[in-house]
């Protein structure tokens, strides 16, 4: 097993970190041990697609009517 030190941690994480830890009765190490683990195996779920952000910033095509829109979704419900 490795030893990792982490320097220069906000004062506010590692309060968090403690709070978690003590919430689930178990040390602060074991916590950061469980934490880290679970983010770095975990699948990159997180990443963010540039493209797919930047799209919704684009104009659309052709105008809509936001009222005649949000009617017809209310319109539907109701059915």
């Amino acid at each position: 097993m490795g030893t990792l030190t982490i320097r220069n941690l906000d004062d506010s994480v590692k309060q968090a970190l403690r709070e978690r830890a003590a919430a689930r009765g178990v040390s602060m190490e074991q916590e950061a041990r469980e934490v880290l683990a679970r983010e770095v195996k975990s699948p990159a779920r997180r990443r963010i697609d540039v493209d797919k952000v930047l799209a919704l910033g684009v104009k659309p095509a052709e105008p809509f009517d936001l009222k005649k829109l949000t009617d017809e979704m209310w319109d539907e419900g109701l059915r």
